[in-house]
């Protein structure tokens, strides 16, 4: 049996602004299956709700060391299921509206990484296992060698890192290591967390931490390439024996079309017929043609470049000139919200919607055929897994947990779970999206492809099994 212990600045249902949390809050549960003892802690936001805070019980009361005074660290824990989730509590850095971009953020979690560490003494578990998460939990690795060597609780604690945005590195002015995490110098001198001048949190983690894994095989190894490196490709190559790729899971219990509350009719593989009675209800909501026998294509985005999104614009009017409607749900860049919203206008086969909602974002799910997430990098991608589960055939470029989890459809074989093309270019995607609607009008061959999609086993259950594979081999 194994000790681990999540850290994360986030954690679903607690806080939650991005996929981090998704992952935090669903694969501890996963890995309870392997006979693990499995614990989360992260910062107690006052943004924490009030039906989250309920239960909560106040452990102890400490101080750490930040600077040159003494900050108070409050340690709060609450247990669901079988796991134990402790909250790291401290008025000044963590009761503020939001949880990122306040102008202290290096402090910040220089702080709760220190609060981590000390809280270990106060917990009544001996961990065999760190498993960090982001930049927010860089500095560790580096400070459980540096202050903890000698202490018998932390001296076999092994660590495992994990890169969920490799954009957000945490990169800081050095005065941060030694006037606030009480570091020696000599790592930014020596290069282990030097950065283009500065100190780099996420360099720290990937340095020092025992395995270093990223959301997917393929972008594991696209890392290693400075167009996909983020500036780190170089580090990345050197420490390639302890860089792993483990593919994210969705939580197939939340997303279920055959349970799936949010979505007017429940369908399992054998019902094509009523995911397209869900087409008809979308349609007529949105006001196109109600025509279910007519292709739609789904959109369910951040509207930014790395999603290709740029890719999708230049062909859209090609797209819109075929036998198709195309419906679109999110936000993000006013450039491509105000090219999106002149299709809109001007194209009656096409629906953008410019604002987020779970809810439709589940229904487009549920009613689209096919499903364009052209991605310039991506890496490991969520919306092909969705889509998948819902039964909606993805075309998405050969990048990243992309290549890993969709499979070109071969109707020879009649394997396959999507549609893949290689190069970062609009035509190469308008060639997919013409194939896939030929095969469209096969309903034999399609229904097989719908089928396939929602066999695709994008479960949870992979992902723990490798990770309790990683951690096994760790502790030998």
């Amino acid at each position: 049996m194994k000790n681990i212990l999540f850290v994360s600045a986030e954690v679903a249902p607690f806080i939650k602004t991005g996929g981090l949390a998704d992952v935090v809050g669903a694969l501890p549960q996963e890995l309870l299956k392997y006979n693990n003892n499995v614990d989360v802690i992260l910062p107690k936001y006052s943004t924490i709700s009030q039906e989250n805070n309920e239960g909560m019980e106040f452990i102890t009361d400490f101080e750490v060391k930040v600077g040159w005074r003494n900050a108070f660290v409050g340690l709060w824990k609450k247990t669901i299921g079988n796991i134990n989730y402790y909250f790291i509590e401290n008025e000044y850095y963590f009761n503020r509206s939001i949880i990122y971009g306040n102008h202290d953020e290096g402090e910040k979690f220089s702080y709760f990484n220190k609060a981590v560490l000390e809280s270990l003494k106060y917990i009544e578990r001996n961990y065999d296992i760190l498993h960090l998460n982001d930049w927010h939990t860089g500095m560790i690795s580096l400070l459980m060698k540096e202050h903890y060597a000698n202490d018998e609780r932390y001296k076999n604690i092994k660590t495992v890192y994990t890169i969920h945005n490799l954009k957000y590195q945490g990169i800081y002015d050095p005065i941060l290591l030694d006037q606030i995490l009480g570091l020696d110098m000599e790592h930014f001198y020596n290069g282990s967390v030097e950065f283009f001048g500065n100190i780099n949190f996420m360099k720290a983690g990937i340095t020092f931490s025992d395995i270093v894994t990223t959301v997917s095989k393929t972008y594991a190894d696209e890392i290693k390439d400075e167009y996909y490196g983020e500036g780190l490709h170089g580090l990345f190559s050197s420490t390639d024996n302890k860089l792993v790729g483990v593919v994210n899971g969705i939580d197939t219990s939340h997303y279920n079309p055959k349970t799936d509350t949010d979505i007017s009719y429940n369908y399992d593989l054998r019902g094509y017929k009523k995911k397209r009675k869900n087409k008809a209800i979308l349609q007529e909501k949105l006001g196109l043609d109600v025509n279910k026998d007519i292709p739609m294509i789904g959109i369910v985005t951040r509207l930014v470049e790395a999603k290709g999104i740029d890719l999708i614009l230049h062909i859209l009017k090609e797209i819109l000139e075929l036998d198709v409607q195309v419906v679109l749900l999110g936000t993000g860049d006013t450039k491509f919200e105000n090219d999106f919203k002149w299709f809109d206008h001007n194209y009656e086969n096409f629906s953008g919607n410019i604002y987020f909602d779970a809810k439709m974002a589940k229904n487009i799910y549920a009613s689209a055929d096919i499903f364009l997430m052209p991605s310039r990098y991506e890496p490991c991608g969520l919306g092909q897994l969705i889509a998948q589960r819902y039964g909606n055939a993805p075309i998405v470029r050969k990048t990243g947990g992309l290549a890993d989890t969709v499979q070109n459809y071969n109707p020879e074989t009649k394997e396959g779970n999507g549609f893949v093309f290689d190069n970062y270019n609009a035509h190469s995607l308008l060639f997919k999206i013409k194939e896939a609607l030929n095969l469209y009008r096969d309903n034999t061959e399609w229904n097989q492809l719908f089928k396939n999609c929602i066999k695709s086993d994008n479960s949870w259950a992979k992902s723990a099994d490798k990770y309790n594979e990683i951690y096994k081999e760790l502790l030998k």
